[in-house]
């Protein structure tokens, strides 16, 4: 009996253990499949001898087609995955949102594409200073548009199917496309800019810097800061990533804190939020959207941004394709108020299929933002299944509402004239039979007179003769 006791638990200690408490033997465990999705490397061709690596995510199961998706990074030398190093993530972690997308959607019937960007290789790395220093917004439409086509080439991708989604930067750029290509059945805008990249970075570098300073860092509200005021703002969790760092403004060389150079420049102990920090903040804005090639702030991609005659938010009502915009609304780069007037000129123009969904609390990269601190964490699983519950429902399936709409009245229209052809021919029936019924009165007629006539000869036919035999002799 212990023997056996003994074989049974030697049995028991020798077979894998998998979730759910579910035993299975060794051979059946080396069969689970671990992976859910299957990727494959490519290289698109971007032009003029320019190449950049991508690459396609798809379900593991299945043959397909999926419909296709098309990730367009947010701004800044940024690969494939979206990756952002610690120091920004506010863990210490490194987050790759793009990537995160890319395996959850297609874990559920998707296939998705992402590449990076120009000049740029894997964790941002910088390939071609001159390629990445060139870069133009043009330049990235046209790459989105290359990579597009590569997706659209691929056996397993329904082309007619295919969704944009743009991130930051990217949410200028999926409108364009879709503009120009009406076979683009969805576009989705996270993080989205509507208006002008110079409009964008003036919010970023003044507007959210003087309300910061206003807000947080000036507790009495006085509209001066102290130095204690900042140095109190050292405990501030995640300080580093607030539009003031405390250490960028004050120093403690001697064993006293006291301003850095430049600051407090009218050395009353106090930095003036409106005299003093507004004006050298707009300074700053000036030096970095200079538009003067000589300045070693030049940045030709910000100027081409800013010599465009039109914005997302201009182009947004042209776009045929449905829209979902995900926002979350502690974003400090790209406010809330941006996503509202994109919903508010779609629905201005009565776009036929769109939605906006903002979530409270979730800053740029839809992580946990902490006031003005913002971490840019991994996405939040319920803005993930919130993207695919929108990208699969059934309205989705429909390209273009409108054109449905349109569609239906051609039918309804042609049924109208069949109908009205109907009425006509019943009418003229309804003339053919009176004509008829006229024709049959005056025939029954004409027919009673012929009898009488008749009739009335017939009995002058027996008269004459009656009175013949009455007068002939007997």
């Amino acid at each position: 009996m212990k023997s056996r006791m003994f074989a049974c638990l030697v049995v028991f200690l020798l077979l894998p253990v998998i979730p759910g408490g579910v035993l299975l033997p060794e051979a059946h465990a080396q069969g689970v499949i671990t992976e859910t999705v299957k990727r494959r490397n490519l290289v698109i061709d971007l032009g003029d001898g320019l190449k950049t690596d991508a690459q396609l995510t798809l379900p593991i199961m299945g043959d397909g087609p999926f419909p296709g998706v098309l990730l367009i990074h947010g701004s800044g030398n940024t690969d494939m995955d979206e990756y952002l190093p610690p120091s920004v993530t506010g863990s210490n972690e490194p987050t790759r949102l793009f990537l995160q997308i890319a395996e959850y959607l297609s874990e559920r019937g998707f296939a998705v594409l992402r590449y990076n960007k120009r000049g740029v290789g894997p964790n941002g790395a910088i390939l071609d200073m001159n390629v990445w220093g060139n870069i133009t917004i043009q330049d990235l439409v046209q790459d989105a548009e290359k990579a597009l086509e590569v997706l659209r080439q691929q056996p397993e991708v329904d082309s007619s199917k295919i969704s944009l989604i743009g991130h930051s930067e990217g949410t200028m750029i999926a409108p364009r496309i879709a503009v120009k290509d009406p076979e683009i059945a969805n576009i989705v805008l996270m993080g989205a800019c509507a208006q002008n990249l110079h409009e964008v970075v003036y919010f970023q570098i003044v507007d959210r810097t003087v309300t910061y300073a206003e807000d947080t860092l000036d507790t009495d509200h006085d509209g001066l800061l102290s130095l204690q005021e900042v140095e109190a703002s050292l405990n501030y969790k995640n300080v580093n990533l607030c539009p003031l760092p405390p250490l960028a403004l004050i120093q403690n060389i001697t064993g006293e804190w006291g301003w850095c150079p430049g600051f407090d420049t009218n050395k009353d102990g106090y930095w003036d939020i409106k005299n003093e920090l507004k004006p050298l903040v707009i300074a700053q804005f000036d030096v970095y959207t200079s538009s003067d090639p000589e300045s070693p702030y030049y940045w030709l991609l910000l100027q081409s941004h800013i010599a465009l005659n039109d914005t997302a938010l201009d182009i947004i009502g042209n776009v045929s394709a449905s829209v979902l915009i995900l926002q979350g609304e502690g974003d400090t780069q790209t406010p809330v108020e941006q996503a509202f007037l994109l919903e508010q000129r779609l629905t201005e123009i009565e776009h036929v299929d769109h939605t906006l969904i903002t979530y409270p609390g979730l800053g740029h990269t839809f992580y946990p933002a902490d006031g003005w601190s913002q971490p840019l964490g991994p996405m939040q699983d319920k803005v993930l299944a919130d993207l695919f519950a929108w990208l699969e429902s059934p309205a989705r399936t429909v390209r273009n509402l409108e054109e449905q709409i349109q569609a239906d009245a051609i039918i309804v229209e042609g049924l109208q004239r069949q109908l009205t052809d109907q009425t006509n021919d019943l009418d003229a029936s309804n003339a053919l039979i009176d004509d008829l019924q006229s024709s049959l009165s005056t025939h029954v007629t004409l027919t009673y007179i012929a009898l009488i006539i008749a009739a009335i000869a017939m009995i002058g036919t027996i008269l004459t003769l009656r009175k013949r035999i009455t007068s002939e002799p007997k």
